[in-house]
């Protein structure tokens, strides 16, 4: 079962004193089990998007901890910035990351706000998925008039908090109000303008926006807004699903900006987004220059962006990770304000750089992977080996692939060689991993080795452990022969439909993956000399064998390919 981790994202109402910002970190990070991923502070807005994550005990006590520095070292009374708000700590929303719901989270949103409001006499709203009534779901409605709005909310049955509701008195006066919530996650983005109009900038955001504009009388600005039987405005809905937008003007920056949160990504992509921010701009003879991503973001949503543009310069997706996240940031202007940093922005990195820091051999050199395995180590050893030589062969593959679909003449097959291409670096990335996976298995052996057995319990500990330690060591080489077989059909393909001029590419892949093949068929066969479970060794020894019988075809497949291709026949 995944471990449950879930990820908060306060938003607290100061954005220009460091000092104050600090100390409200650090009450976060006095947390155990407590990651801080991100402070990203605004002097224009006067806020501090701050993102941590943990396991759900870790984050709600952090959470509590924030709001109360904050409530100490905040006083809304002498508030003043460009983004709505109405308390010290403004909106405090949990995100699931893995292993837990979003329902489960907005029952730890209603428990975090209780207790908030029991303990530091804080009113609390549920928003979003906490909400106990539908219409308080929508931020905006929780924070209706903002913090000058208090005094009349606040001690109202209808309009007051949901933890927390009385008349509005000093200390009141001093926090203000928190909005505690549940939502899966969101994008905060800001889309920057060749303008300084924020009345353009705001008609930009009502083009596209969910809830769009009112309908006005004659279809005039000046119109009378129109409204329905109940009363209420009608609109006219704007062209993005999934998303809430204003327009605003940065002094810090210059210019206006479409200010936008994207709360359902499935609905309305980064890229979607751009592009139709984009043009809705156009049309009102505004240019989008770039855009500012606030907090942190998916790597997902990167890729997708760099995909969806490489799509319309037809050029070939099967390349590393980095540059698709490049072609992102370049085409969006991700890095027009300031520096764009992935390992600072995408929270997967983030969270890779926070954890306990490992020394793995696909990060080295290749001298130094070459030097490591001639010490006298006995591993890495020839299973990493195999697995690294099926990498390559991929690799291979994936470069014929790529030079292909950006072949003279050849624009019209870019998409096909994209495929292939695509399926290549996947199995790269997948037989890299073993390179690591497989010392890790003979590490498991040797620490199963050095376990006590000075008592009958602790023998049959000790063997058991090293039959599942010597079982996964034949699992990990089987799998690397299984992901160095199918490097076969990308370069059986690119053999056949490639560019000629990288034959000879494609037949030093197939004779890679057949030394990664055989290669760690032979620790396959070693290993499994070693289980107890005679009938498991046999099967998967029988395994092995019917891979590399597969595998001398493909490769003779490949080579004859090649070797025509070559010599011109």
């Amino acid at each position: 079962m995944d471990k449950r981790i879930i990820e908060c994202v306060p938003n607290f109402s100061e954005g220009r004193n460091p000092a104050v910002i600090k100390e409200i970190t650090d009450a976060i990070e006095s947390v155990d089990g407590v990651t801080l991923l991100d402070v990203d502070p605004g002097a224009a807005t006067n806020r501090t998007v701050v993102t941590f994550v943990g396991e759900p005990d870790a984050v709600l006590e952090a959470a509590f901890r924030s709001v109360r520095k904050a409530a100490e070292v905040i006083d809304m009374r002498g508030h003043h910035g460009a983004h709505p708000r109405m308390g010290a700590t403004d909106v405090l929303p949990l995100v699931p990351v893995s292993g837990i719901t979003l329902e489960e989270c907005a029952e730890l949103a209603r428990k975090l706000g209780k207790r908030i409001a029991d303990e530091l006499e804080v009113p609390v709203y549920c928003y979003e998925a906490a909400a106990f009534r539908p219409e308080r779901k929508n931020l905006a409605v929780c924070r209706a008039g903002e913090y000058e709005g208090l005094p009349e909310r606040l001690g109202d049955p209808d309009k007051g908090p949901d933890f927390g509701n009385r008349h509005f008195d000093e200390k009141a006066a001093r926090t203000g109000a928190t909005a505690v919530g549940a939502r899966d996650f969101l994008i905060a983005v800001n889309f920057n303008l060749n303008t300084t109009s924020t009345r353009r900038a705001n008609a930009i955001a009502f083009d596209v926006r969910e809830k769009g504009r009112p309908v006005r009388e004659g279809g005039k600005i000046t119109g009378k807004p129109l409204k329905d039987e109940n009363g209420k405005p009608v609109m006219q809905p704007g062209t993005l699903k999934g998303t809430k937008a204003i327009g605003w003007y940065i002094d810090e920056y210059g210019i206006a900006q479409v200010s936008m949160n994207i709360t359902d990504r499935s609905l309305t992509p980064l890229h979607k987004a751009f592009d139709e921010v984009s043009r809705a701009a156009l049309a009102r003879g505004i240019r989008v220059t770039g855009t500012e991503i606030v907090g942190l973001i998916p790597k997902s949503t990167l890729l997708d962006a760099g995909r969806h543009y490489l799509r319309l310069q037809q050029r070939s997706l099967g390349i590393p990770e980095e540059e698709i996240i490049r072609m992102a940031v370049v085409s969006m202007g991700l890095d027009q304000l300031k520096p764009f940093k992935p390992e600072e922005k995408v929270i997967e990195y983030m969270l890779e750089a926070a954890g306990t820091p490992r020394k793995r051999l696909v990060d080295l050199t290749c001298g130094k992977f070459a030097e490591t395995t001639a010490s006298e180590s006995p591993a890495p050893g020839g299973g990493s080996v195999s697995a690294y030589m099926g990498a390559l062969a991929a690799a291979l593959g994936t470069m014929v692939a790529n030079l292909s679909a950006h072949k003279a003449g050849w624009d019209d097959r870019w998409e096909e060689f994209s495929d292939i291409a695509v399926r290549g670096q996947e199995l790269m990335r997948r037989l890299l991993a073993l390179v690591d996976e497989d010392t890790d298995a003979f590490n498991r052996i040797m620490d199963a080795l050095g376990m006590p057995k000075a008592t009958d319990e602790e023998k049959a500990a000790r063997a058991q452990a090293l039959e599942d330690a010597t079982l996964f060591a034949c699992e990990v080489p089987l799998t690397t022969m299984e992901r160095a077989a199918e490097c076969f059909l990308v370069l059986l393909d690119v053999a056949e439909k490639g560019n000629p001029a990288s034959a000879s590419d494609a037949g030093v892949g197939a004779l890679a993956a057949r030394a990664a093949v055989r290669g760690a068929g032979l620790n396959v066969r070693i290993n499994a000399a070693g289980l107890k479970d005679r009938a498991k060794a046999a099967e998967l020894v029988a395994r092995a064998e019917e891979i590399e019988k597969k595998a001398e075809e493909c490769e003779k497949a490949v080579l004859d390919i090649v070797n025509n291709n070559i010599s011109g026949k």
